[in-house]
């Protein structure tokens, strides 16, 4: 499979790409700006040549996305999977006299905005083959789901949520072309986002959502929103 994962630079994203990897993918690993990745992903692209590429892609630049788009598809390089990992946690202390609308902007351009231009731009280079294995996940969270609200964290849980129903209107559209898109909650992993307390290690989420990927966990055609095991997360 070829996939592409914005935010490769750490955290998830990282461990995702290592493991696509590991299990023979070839790798298109995104980060804001491809001539300064992270040390670990450097490694990566080294220990795999020909099978990763670094690409630049700053998740709230439209621009970026559509850019990387023509020059793959230049290079008539299809994919299997896109990954909208990237992701921010802003604003998270007070209550809403003290919400911060400078952190909620932000947020919505890199949680939402984000994958929607990626999406837009990047979309058609999926290969719709014939097993239906092409997909898009979109990492998520709990905080987007309406039965879980909590208060508090406005910006962070508001656009989870959108974003989980632009992944729904996603799936309607593209399921016509042979096309999964899947909202994913990662779990509560141990990355700078998560902190040392988390139960989950990276790894570990990046494994269940790699099945998810590649199929071998394999969710209802009724359901869009799930965990990294495939288990469905309330709406």
């Amino acid at each position: 499979m070829n996939i592409l994962i914005t935010g490769a630079g750490r955290g998830l994203g990282l461990e995702l790409t290592r493991i696509a990897l590991e299990r023979g993918h070839a790798v298109v690993a995104c980060v804001r700006d491809r001539s300064r990745p992270s040390e670990e992903l450097r490694e990566l692209a080294e220990r795999y040549p020909g099978q990763a590429r670094i690409e630049t892609l700053d998740i709230v630049s439209e621009a970026d996305a559509e850019k990387l788009a023509a020059k793959l598809r230049e290079e008539s390089f299809g994919l299997d999977a896109l990954v909208n990992n990237a992701g921010v946690l802003l604003g998270r202390d007070g209550g809403i006299a003290d919400l911060s609308m400078d952190d909620v902007r932000r947020t919505f351009e890199v949680n939402l905005f984000g994958p929607l231009a990626a999406a837009k731009h990047l979309t058609p280079l999926l290969r719709e083959s014939e097993s239906g294995a092409d997909i898009v996940v979109n990492i998520s969270s709990e905080a987007g789901s309406f039965a879980g609200a909590y208060g508090g964290d406005y910006p962070y849980a508001l656009s989870k949520t959108a974003l989980n129903m632009f992944s729904k209107q996603l799936n309607e559209e593209l399921k016509l072309r042979g096309i999964r898109v899947l909202a994913v909650h990662p779990g509560w992993i141990r990355t700078d986002m998560g902190g040392d307390a988390a139960p989950l290690s990276a790894a570990d989420s990046a494994k269940g959502i790699m099945r998810l990927i590649e199929g071998e966990t394999v969710v209802p055609e009724d359901v869009f929103f799930v965990d990294y095991a495939g288990r469905p997360m309330p709406l």
